[in-house]
């Protein structure tokens, strides 16, 4: 008797994470001042206006933070992990 293997292609999609927010942080380019991390990107935009406004400095590095699910593209229903960690 051989064995068969049968191979199925789905095409998939890429969604956020059901569980989770997207996070923004900021960092200024020229000294150790950090934005409070936030769900908010305004807030963490308005902290970088601040900081440059008293101490002149103007560049900052934006770091955005999400996870990600991915689920069948025919799959409908909102993504639902095995575990609860991402």
């Amino acid at each position: 008797m051989t064995t068969r293997e049968v191979l199925r292609f789905v095409q998939h999609r890429i969604t956020q994470h059901p569980d989770t927010d997207v996070t923004y942080e900021a960092e200024c380019l020229r000294c150790a001042w950090k934005a409070t991390p936030s769900t908010d990107g305004g807030a963490v935009d308005v902290e970088c206006m601040g900081h440059a406004g008293v101490s002149n400095h103007r560049g900052f590095r934006r770091i955005v933070t999400g996870f990600a699910y991915v689920v069948r593209a025919d799959d409908e229903a909102s993504p639902h992990p095995q575990s609860s960690t991402p």
